[in-house]
């Protein structure tokens, strides 16, 4: 019983190998159906989803607050899929949401660049040149969003349990050792752990319907007790604690609701 996210670039065979994997260990796998679930519950058109998850934020789509709403929506529905244990996710950001859950396996897939040219040359009927640079903006445009959201380099080695280099290693080399890898006890679900991806489930609900209060809230469930740290205008925290409380304190498996303030200070002019 686990949970296994694969992270990788376009036409890195990740597809192919979460889909084997789930095949083999009898796992859910989800990738495109979360978005169209999410899509679908927040009558939100595809395309825009993509978008919030896939490219780089830029000056512009720091300042619209949709895409934040869009991440959160996102976020909360893959938690609540992951919760229920025996899921492969394969995707931009799965591993970020469930980065200090024991029992998550979080691979990264890599492949030879000149293998996704060939693909991606295949698949749109382009030139190899065109190939490789939609590949090269694709990549930075992934590893721009991470680092602009979560100040994490996607690249990075020590994000993952296990990193996979498809090309002296077959794909179905990559599942074997992942099976491998997730049958051991260490990413088995215990008690513990299971708490924490349940907080992290609860967290992101009520951080998503928060986010229609005001910018800039943290949410932390950890044991039933919510920890909620936000900031308002001087003379205006009483009535936003109140608000955030009555909002948090709906939720089932919430026992109680602990907020920190920050004053904001007017600059005069």
């Amino acid at each position: 019983m686990a949970v296994i996210t694969i992270s990788r670039g376009s036409y890195s065979r990740g597809k192919e190998i979460a889909e084997k994997i789930a095949d083999r260990l009898g796992y859910q796998c989800i990738s495109r159906d979360l978005l169209l679930e999410v899509s679908k519950e927040y009558n939100i058109p595809e395309i825009k989803l993509v978008h919030a998850i896939h490219d780089a934020p830029g000056i512009l789509r720091r300042i619209n607050r949709k895409n934040e709403k869009y991440i959160a929506f996102i976020k909360s529905t893959l938690l609540n899929h992951l919760k229920e244990d025996n899921i492969v996710y394969h995707g931009l950001a799965g591993h970020f949401f469930v980065k200090d859950v024991p029992h998550a396996l979080k691979v990264r897939v890599l492949s030879d660049m000149e293998d996704r040219i060939k693909l991606e040359m295949e698949r749109k009927d382009i030139d190899a040149e065109r190939a490789r640079r939609i590949l090269k903006k694709d990549d930075e445009e992934r590893r721009n969003w991470s680092k602009d959201l979560y100040g994490i380099d996607t690249a990075d080695p020590s994000l993952y349990d296990l990193v996979l280099h498809i090309k002296q290693l077959t794909v179905d080399d990559a599942v074997d050792m992942i099976c491998d890898c997730v049958s051991r006890e260490q990413f088995q679900t215990t008690a513990k752990s299971q708490r924490i991806i349940d907080d992290l489930a609860l967290s992101a609900a009520i951080q998503k319907v928060l986010l229609d209060v005001g910018a800039d809230i943290k949410v932390c469930v950890d044991n039933k007790v919510a920890f909620i740290e936000t900031e308002a205008a001087v003379g205006a925290e009483e009535e936003l604690i109140k608000e955030i409380k009555e909002i948090a304190s709906t939720f089932d498996g919430i026992s109680d609701v602990k907020i920190q303030c920050h004053p904001i200070v007017a600059l005069s002019e």
